[in-house]
C-alpha cells in the first residue's frame, strides 16, 4: 500500500480534545505516512490551551506550517498531499472551504485537494447547525468532500474523553485510508 501524505489542520472549533487524540493516534501509524504536514489557527492554539490546560501542540513533532505560509508544499497540487482532514473544523472555515475562497493556508490547501480530486475529511464540530452550514455541507459533499460530524458512538462503552474522542478520530483515520486497530461493531479488537 502506498504511504500517505497527509495535511492536518486544525481550527478553532471547541474540541481540541479531537485534535490531541488524533495527533497521538497519527505517531504510532507512521509506516502508513509519508508526510503528516500541520497547520493551526490562531484560535486553534488559543482553544487548545483553555480546553486542553497546555501547550503541548508546541511539541507535536509533526512539521507544523504558518495559516500564513503559502510556500508550503500542500499550497500545491503539484506535492501530491493525497489526504487532509480539518480536526475539528469550525463553521466559518467549512464556509470558506465551501465557497472556494482561499484566504489561509488551510483554505488554500483545502481547495487545492478538492481540485486535485483528492481526500478532505472535515470533522465538524458546532451544534445546532443552521441552513447556511447544511447547504455548505451539501456544496462540500457534492464536490467530493466528506463530512464527519463529531457524533461519537458509546456501543464501544468509552471510559473518559480521550476514548469518547477516539470513537470520532477513529473514523477519520478509517477515511484517511490508514488501518487502524480500533473497536469496531461487533467485532472483536485485536490485540
Amino acid at each position: 500500500m502506498p504511504k500517505i501524505k497527509l495535511v492536518l489542520a486544525i481550527t478553532g472549533a471547541s474540541g481540541a480534545i479531537y485534535a490531541k487524540v488524533l495527533l497521538d493516534k497519527l505517531k504510532p501509524l507512521s509506516s502508513q505516512l509519508q508526510d503528516v504536514a500541520l497547520v493551526m489557527t490562531d484560535n486553534a492554539c488559543q482553544v487548545w490551551e483553555h480546553e486542553l490546560g497546555n501547550r503541548n501542540y508546541e511539541q507535536i513533532g509533526f512539521k507544523q506550517y504558518s495559516n500564513k505560509d503559502y510556500n508550503a508544499p500542500f499550497a500545491s497540487g503539484s506535492a501530491k498531499y493525497t489526504v487532509m482532514i480539518v480536526c475539528p473544523c469550525s463553521m466559518g472555515t467549512m464556509g470558506r472551504i465551501a465557497n472556494g475562497i482561499s484566504d489561509s493556508l488551510i483554505t488554500r490547501a483545502a481547495d487545492v485537494i478538492l481540485k486535485e480530486r483528492r481526500k478532505l475529511v472535515l470533522l465538524t464540530r458546532d451544534t445546532p447547525l443552521n441552513l447556511i452550514h447544511i447547504n455548505n455541507m451539501k456544496t462540500l459533499t457534492e464536490a467530493g468532500g466528506i463530512i464527519c460530524p463529531a457524533s461519537p458512538s458509546f456501543y464501544s462503552k468509552p471510559k473518559n474523553f480521550e476514548e469518547l474522542a477516539s470513537t470520532v478520530v477513529d473514523r477519520c483515520i478509517d477515511l484517511a485510508g490508514l488501518e487502524l486497530n480500533t473497536y469496531r461493531w461487533n467485532e472483536v479488537k485485536n490485540s
